[in-house]
């Protein structure tokens, strides 16, 4: 290295700063005018999670980002049991009728989500008139005609289908000890697919699920899934939700994952992707999150930004995971991230209320980020 002053050091440092930042505002420039549904056309569909914000008056910054860039859209929260359904036989079908419409009106492969879940669930669902523990007989039909009643409506518009969601505890543990569970038993799962299937025959349903590289969790998930291809139970994929951290989850274990359920013949959806770039926090490990988020800097950090070497990491971690679905993009159907924009996240209220986090690919400004570009770059700059 020649030798400088002071002065001419900082002068070389600053322009080399210049030339960067000219090279990404370039790239993103040169991939917004497309969008990432043409950066990988041919390889996978790219989706992202909406929420109803701007469905009501038919546009929006948030909804022209949306079509510019994706080609299949996932509603947050509108189709799940409780929203959509909060008290028997009583539908909430306004906003599920924007979405879909919105979606068809704008090419998009459209997502439902979901079915049949223990979380998010109407209170009235578990229980009978009298506020008693439902029987075996009574929570069939409520699940059947649910699902005939929300897939009947959509079918030949909603192409797919998260019809069961979370049924599988991590490690070894085998099926989840939820309320569809402990009254029905694990046949409610198998149950759900028929129906869902016998309603609309075309649809591609799927059962999603977090932490899929556990290595206990994928045996008893194969272990299923032989099961129901052995019976032709009509289950045509599965959804790997996706919320994983720069640390975590190991690589290794994922890619297993995929390579296990592609050996199947099942294609893999990739469901519900955020990269979290906060410190790991658990309600388990907090009595008060929303205090704990207020008076702790060491859980919410990057109020005012995110540093430039973190920004780097997340770069390099959304790298990381395109380059695993490029790898195996003959069995990766789809790529679809759970929110659009930081300011959006849920990643910003979980499971610690109030932080300030930057788990997607566009900015609070809805500005495309850095790991944008870097994504973009793996099919541009090869």
């Amino acid at each position: 290295m020649p030798n400088l002053t002071r002065r001419q050091f900082s002068a070389a440092v600053v322009a080399a700063c210049g030339l960067a930042s000219v090279k990404l505002q370039a790239m993103q420039t040169a991939a917004r005018q497309t969008g990432l549904r043409d950066v990988f056309k041919g390889d996978f569909l790219i989706g992202t999670a909406l929420g109803g914000g701007g469905l009501a008056q038919g546009t929006s910054p948030l909804l022209e980002l949306v079509a510019r860039e994706y080609n299949a859209i996932t509603p947050t929260n509108m189709m799940k049991w409780g929203p959509i359904e909060p008290r028997e036989g009583e539908w909430q079908w306004d906003m599920p009728d924007r979405f879909v419409a919105w979606g068809e009106a704008h090419g998009m492969r459209v997502v439902g989500h979901n079915l049949v879940w223990h979380s998010q669930v109407p209170s009235w669902l578990f229980v009978d008139a009298d506020r008693q523990p439902i029987g075996k007989d009574a929570l069939i039909a409520r699940l059947e005609s649910h699902i005939r009643t929300l897939v009947g409506r959509y079918k030949g518009r909603i192409h797919i289908w998260d019809v069961v969601n979370e049924a599988i505890e991590d490690d070894d543990k085998g099926w989840r000890q939820s309320p569809w569970t402990r009254i029905i038993g694990p046949e409610f799962m198998e149950r759900a697919f028929r129906v869902a299937h016998e309603t609309d025959p075309k649809a591609t349903l799927l059962y999603n699920d977090y932490n899929e590289h556990n290595p206990g969790k994928r045996a008893f998930l194969v272990g299923v899934l032989k099961d129901y291809r052995k019976r032709k139970v009509p289950i045509h994929g599965v959804g790997f939700q996706g919320h994983v951290g720069l640390d975590y989850p190991d690589l290794a274990e994922y890619e297993k994952s995929i390579e296990a359920i592609a050996g199947l013949g099942l294609p893999i959806h990739v469901t519900e992707l955020d990269i979290d770039v906060l410190p790991r926090a658990t309600r388990s490990t907090s009595a008060d999150v929303s205090a704990t988020a207020a008076s702790s800097e060491s859980l919410d950090p990057w109020k005012a930004g995110l540093p430039p070497e973190i920004d780097d990491r997340l770069t390099a971690r959304y790298r990381q995971f395109f380059e695993l679905f490029l790898k195996h993009r003959k069995h990766v159907a789809r790529v679809t991230t759970w929110g659009t924009f930081d300011g959006e996240s849920w990643k910003n209220n979980f499971p610690v209320r109030g932080r300030t986090n930057y788990p997607l690919l566009f900015d609070r400004a809805m500005q495309p980020k850095a790991a944008y570009a870097g994504i973009v770059a793996l099919k541009t700059h090869k």
